[in-house]
């Protein structure tokens, strides 16, 4: 795993304690995340008053480390032919966005793309970026969505430092990260496998220096692609940089839960707010 998301797992842990200690503590001693021996492996991290709740054990029969997946396989279950997407004259169904990010989670795999890896983004908010948060997550991998709006030297600094294995680059953005190859080139760092998503027939064909094309890429996955689970809740699953308008762009790791509970917890509170309920009320009431 790459060295600012290990760096990062204490980080995270840490968070997360604060938040609990935040909005539930006078509830928290309800919550079923305890630590079990040799079930459900949380890296020593848990805190420390779980570990020692008598007759209590997490494990599989009672445990799911959360993750944003489950919601697409869900609605490709409960609202198969529904409508999941529309761009132009394109429109997928949820069972077909799910069939999708499964054979784009596979096309992953089967470059070598592993858990722990970073799948960079250079795109706006186009059918390929909605797939990607599904599929890079199914192949275990970590998403680094980077802002369209850098230049290409920015871009090759954050492509060093989360040391991306493979970006995904929108026809429109292209030469931008052409610079940023450039640049990678002059500090002898090994650049990322490119995949252009394209838009139309006039877009530019895979080259050598991009060997792949969104779609094409895309169908060389299978859906029967088994999908890397996590092993814990803290894993990470995306990195995301500041814009770096006063020094250089700092990163943030997200881990599974806080990519769930974080618009969760926001969603409750406003609603609470809504009906006249202080934020700490409802954050106690819904834990």
């Amino acid at each position: 795993m790459h060295r600012f998301l290990r760096s990062s797992s204490t980080r995270l842990a840490t968070t997360r304690t604060y938040l609990l200690h935040s909005f539930v503590v006078p509830s928290y001693r309800y919550f079923s995340l305890f630590a079990a021996d040799g079930d459900v492996d949380d890296g020593g991290d848990a805190p420390q008053p779980w570990k020692s709740m008598e007759g209590l054990r997490r494990c599989s029969a009672n445990h799911v480390p959360l993750s944003p997946i489950s919601f697409l396989e869900r609605a490709a279950k409960v609202y198969r032919d529904r409508t999941s997407l529309v761009y132009g004259c394109r429109n997928f169904t949820w069972n077909q966005t799910h069939q999708r990010c499964l054979k784009l989670a596979s096309a992953l795999s089967q470059i070598g793309i592993s858990r722990g890896d970073v799948v960079s983004t250079l795109a706006p908010n186009v059918p390929a970026m909605y797939e990607l948060h599904f599929a890079v997550p199914m192949a275990g991998a970590v998403l680094c969505t980077l802002n369209s709006r850098l230049d290409s030297a920015m871009v090759s600094v954050l492509l060093a430092h989360s040391e991306a294995k493979i970006l995904f680059v929108d026809h429109g953005l292209l030469e931008i990260a052409r610079g940023a190859f450039d640049h990678l080139a002059k500090t002898n760092t090994k650049p990322p496998i490119l995949v252009l998503i394209s838009e139309g027939d006039d877009d530019p064909s895979p080259t050598s220096i991009v060997p792949y094309e969104y779609e094409s890429f895309l169908e060389t996955g299978h859906i029967e692609f088994e999908i890397k689970r996590p092993k814990s809740e803290w894993d990470p699953i995306s990195v995301n940089y500041t814009s770096g308008t006063t020094s250089r762009p700092k990163g943030v790791v997200y881990s599974r839960c806080r990519f769930i509970c974080g618009p969760c917890l926001c969603f409750i509170v406003t609603v609470g707010a809504s009906l006249g309920v202080s934020r700490h009320r409802v954050a106690q009431t819904y834990a």
